[in-house]
């Protein structure tokens, strides 16, 4: 597939309905994979199929040696590639995008990355570079002054490496030339992502010339963003599938789920583009959004996950057409996460709810649960325990909550139900296995680790249910242990 064979494919599937020669680059993206094909590129090519925004075609940009193959697919293939919508039906709904115009590969051409920024045409340079790209220490949050990479690209004359280096330097030349600053917009799934953004680019900034480092915080926009679409990796059958359904032959085309959410603070100083009209949520704070998201969605991941593995389920949609799950989840999120979310501008969280339960039972895309199951913790903390805390603060009930936690402690002891290794991968992996190894001498040494669960081990409305729900999973397993917590009644606040 490239520019000379797209028209054979007009009328079996849906191509660009806009003229991609007139297509001029007002965006940077760094990080191009599955999900800003499947996300960003996809709200830009619906943009411009509506006859909107043709100065707001993509620059994609890769930064890692891993980011060649993708340069080479696209250049092959003329920027394009397949977006190919799973439905809960089983059918398939492929588009070919063309919004991505660009494609620089950074360990080649750092100079031509850093000009194509620094081009006055440019207003947004967005990033999705996962949450180990911000550099950030995960026990201070502060910006990692000796990284490898940045210690190089701070040297005189360096020739830059890093994301930091990169977009710094390109600022910096539009500052000297007289340019305004273009927006710095995460779309990484990670709590506060602008902010984040925000405090590692001026670090970085600040490090290289502190002159710098104060007009970076005080003219550059890092706007918050919530993104949100389950996008797997690309198999090979997915390949072989568009090539034998529809005729497409596609090196690496993107498979997702229906459901897209883009939701987006509004501040975009240099321009930005008419976002709403494809879809995306313009909004002053994307706070209460994200709350929704991380507690009800995110949360809900972990709350099946570990029960999930247990139980010997190997994909999500598994779990979550499976009664005990699907009841334990409802009620989970009925009554202790809604209780504490505030309210959502535009949004009705029974909808939202109804619509998470729904994603979670699709068996379009396949979801691993082994892939929830991964850096655990570092996402309990965040999608579980500050509902657990602000449940216990308010009074009410924390049971199901409390035998979320026993999951993970009886997930980390490594075995399923039937007696089969279940992984641990994790970045503190070996604490972890050593705490879940002393359970069976005290039930209280998984949720003694202050550093993840804080106070929660002092606190008896927590501890109680807790220590019911593990000895329920190890005297009867992850299935009886669910069916017993949906059979009880909600406990009135």
């Amino acid at each position: 597939m490239n520019t000379s064979t797209l028209g054979t494919l007009a009328g079996a599937v849906a191509t660009p309905a806009y003229d991609r020669r007139r297509v001029r680059t007002g965006m940077v993206h760094i990080g191009v994979g599955g999900f800003h094909r499947a996300h960003q590129a996809m709200y830009a090519d619906r943009l411009m199929n509506a006859g909107l925004g043709p100065e707001w075609g993509v620059c994609g940009v890769g930064v890692l040696p891993a980011d060649r193959r993708m340069q080479e697919v696209l250049a092959a293939q003329d920027g394009l590639y397949t977006l190919v919508v799973k439905h809960p039906d089983g059918s398939l709904e492929p588009r070919v995008i063309g919004s991505l115009v660009e494609f620089l590969l950074a360990p080649d051409h750092p100079e031509a990355v850093v000009e194509k920024m620094a081009h006055p045409d440019v207003h947004i340079v967005s990033l999705t570079i996962t949450e180990r790209g911000y550099n950030t220490d995960p026990a201070t949050g502060l910006f990692d002054e000796a990284a490898p990479d940045v210690r190089a690209d701070l040297r005189p004359h360096a020739v830059l490496r890093s994301t930091f280096g990169l977009v710094t330097e390109a600022l910096a030349r539009r500052r000297a030339r007289g340019v305004p600053p273009f927006t710095v917009l995460s779309c990484d799934n990670l709590h506060g992502n602008g902010d984040v953004a925000r405090q590692a680019f001026t670090a970085f900034a600040t490090l290289r010339d502190p002159d710098l480092g104060g007009w970076v915080a005080r003219e550059v926009s890092f706007p918050n963003s919530m993104v949100d679409r389950i996008t797997p990796r690309t198999t090979p059958d997915d390949v072989a599938t568009l090539q034998d359904q529809f005729g497409i032959a596609d090196a690496w085309p993107v498979v997702c789920e229906p459901y897209a959410q883009w939701v987006v603070e509004d501040r975009f100083p240099a321009g930005r583009p008419p976002w709403e009209a494809a879809g995306v949520q313009l909004v002053e704070d994307v706070a209460p959004y994200e709350t929704m998201k991380l507690h009800l969605l995110n949360g809900s991941h972990q709350a099946l996950a570990y029960f999930a593995s247990l139980a010997g389920h190997r994909f999500v949609h598994d779990a979550g057409r499976d009664p005990p799950w699907s009841g334990f989840l409802r009620d989970y999120l009925d009554h202790e996460v809604s209780p504490m979310l505030p309210a959502v501008p535009g949004v009705d969280l029974g909808d939202y709810k109804r619509t998470v339960l729904q994603r979670l039972a699709s068996a379009a895309v396949a979801d691993p649960v082994s892939r929830l199951c991964a850096q655990s913790s570092a996402l309990i903390p965040k999608y579980v325990l500050p509902v657990v805390r602000a449940r216990l603060a308010a009074g009410g009930e924390v049971h199901r909550g409390a035998a979320v936690v026993a999951s993970w402690a009886r997930y980390a002891q490594g075995l399923d139900d039937c007696g089969h290794p279940l992984p641990l991968v994790d970045r503190q992996a070996d604490r972890i296995r050593a705490n879940a190894g002393r359970l069976d001498e005290d039930p209280l040494a998984f949720i003694a680790d202050r550093s993840v669960f804080g106070d929660l081990v002092d606190q008896e409305r927590f501890v109680v249910p807790y220590r019911r729900a593990l000895t329920s999973l190890r005297e009867r397993g992850a299935r009886a242990t669910l069916a017993s917590l949906v059979d009880e009644s909600p406990r009135p606040d």
